[in-house]
């Protein structure tokens, strides 16, 4: 009998912390901000594949969401001369909640400005060429996969806007669902209120970058193996 009561008393809690917990999650999810669907903007921003709704001006409206990733896809340091077109070389600041996953080591990079150059050529996990994408790496989708989980809503940044419009049509090409990716466009153009500064001037002047603050992913290339 009594054991018969204990067993009473620890499915009513189990059931009770259950309801709890769900109902917790269920408010954390139903209190999530509406999102529009990806559309482009007009003009030039548009033909790097920027969206109109969500980007350097609204995207603080969409932060910390729990059915989202935030990846920046900028170098800590690009080879590209990125100040020939107004932007900078050097990541000197991101958002808070995007965590960094540098494009060219993803895939090769074209189609720069003339002005800019060329970006690091070293190994990538995918190799782009005529715009297919073959894998260099037996490991590379799942490397992929695990840095853009397809369950998630992905919002993409980087410096100007050009390499987040590349990895998205990437990850579309893929196999990835268009309609849950936005390119929130350059982190150059944005003024918002969750800037994490990198880049310092101290009192002699001199500049130094506080890579430290920048969570990151690392590729370790070395540990894949070659298709």
């Amino acid at each position: 009998m009594k054991k018969a009561i204990w067993t009473l008393v620890v499915v009513s809690v189990l059931l009770i912390v259950g309801s709890f917990l769900l109902g917790r999650y269920a408010f954390s999810n139903s209190d999530l901000k509406s999102l529009p669907t990806p559309e482009l903007s007009e003009g030039q921003r548009g033909e790097l594949g920027i969206d109109k709704n969500v980007n350097e001006s609204t995207i603080d409206e969409y932060l910390g969401r729990s059915d989202a990733v935030y990846r920046d896809v900028r170098m800590l340091k690009d080879p590209g001369n990125y100040e020939a077109i107004g932007g900078d070389s050097y990541l000197s600041g991101f958002v808070n909640g995007f965590e960094l996953v540098p494009l060219p080591y993803l895939v090769n990079v074209t189609g720069l400005p003339e002005a800019v150059g060329n970006t690091y050529t070293g190994k990538t996990l995918f190799t782009s060429e005529n715009g297919t994408y073959k894998a260099n790496y037996k490991e590379s989708m799942a490397i992929l996969e695990a840095l853009f989980p397809k369950d998630k809503v992905i919002f993409l940044m980087c410096g100007g806007g050009g390499y987040s419009g590349m990895l998205k049509n990437m990850l579309v090409a893929l196999g990835w669902d268009g309609s849950k990716i936005y390119d929130v466009g350059g982190y150059w153009f944005y003024d918002g209120a969750n800037k994490v500064e990198v880049k310092r001037v101290l009192d002699n002047g001199e500049v130094v970058y506080d890579f430290y603050k920048v969570p990151q992913h690392v590729i370790d290339f070395d540990g894949l193996t070659k298709v």
